[in-house]
């Protein structure tokens, strides 16, 4: 079966968030209604591309894996429908330096490969596509800070949490790009 679409956007080769900041430059110059197939090799497109749909109220229709090349099919809404949502609890990443030696969970987001070689000492692993299914691993109790490479998959992540109830939940800005913390990796 052949999918029909409006505009192919190629995003192969590119890591987070990238795929997403391509894919929100093309809606820009989509029609409502129209369909845009997304290409992608990061496997990590498969969540954020997803979380990002929903935070913009747009429609993720689907993905066909093809070998290497993840091909998502997003929907462009009207552009009342449309209006993307921000987690409204942002932290730099100086303030989780301060906090961090206080009862808080750090809440990595990032794919389990990123996590392996370079990370926060004690923080949750939980990548974005896994998040719903592990909710039950964080500590609902403590303040929750939420890290990943840039604050993309983060900001998705935190406001998923916030919907699930969850209160005390920080997005951390610019996150781990530019941490100059302590990190542990699977090489120590």
């Amino acid at each position: 079966m052949t999918i029909k679409t409006n505009q192919t956007l190629d995003a192969k080769g590119l890591a987070c968030p990238m795929p997403i900041v391509k894919t929100k430059k093309a809606f820009k110059d989509l029609a409502a209604g129209d369909v845009l197939e997304v290409l992608a090799t990061d496997k990590g497109s498969k969540a954020d591309l997803q979380a990002w749909a929903k935070s913009s109220g747009h429609d993720y229709l689907g993905i066909i894996e093809d070998g290497d090349v993840l091909k998502h099919y997003l929907r462009k809404t009207s552009g009342e429908e449309a209006q993307e949502k921000k987690h409204p609890h942002i932290v730099d990443n100086e303030t989780l330096q301060e906090v961090r030696s206080q009862e808080v969970t750090i809440l990595d987001v990032r794919e389990q490969a990123e996590f392996a070689f370079t990370h926060i000492p004690g923080a949750l692993s939980i990548p974005l596509g896994e998040l719903d299914a592990r909710m039950n691993e964080i500590d609902s109790t403590k303040p929750v800070y939420v890290i990943c490479r840039t604050g993309s998959r983060s900001d998705l992540a935190a406001q998923k949490l916030a919907d699930k109830g969850l209160e005390n939940v920080y997005n951390v800005v610019p996150g781990m790009r530019e941490w100059n913390g302590e990190t542990s990796s699977i090489h120590n």
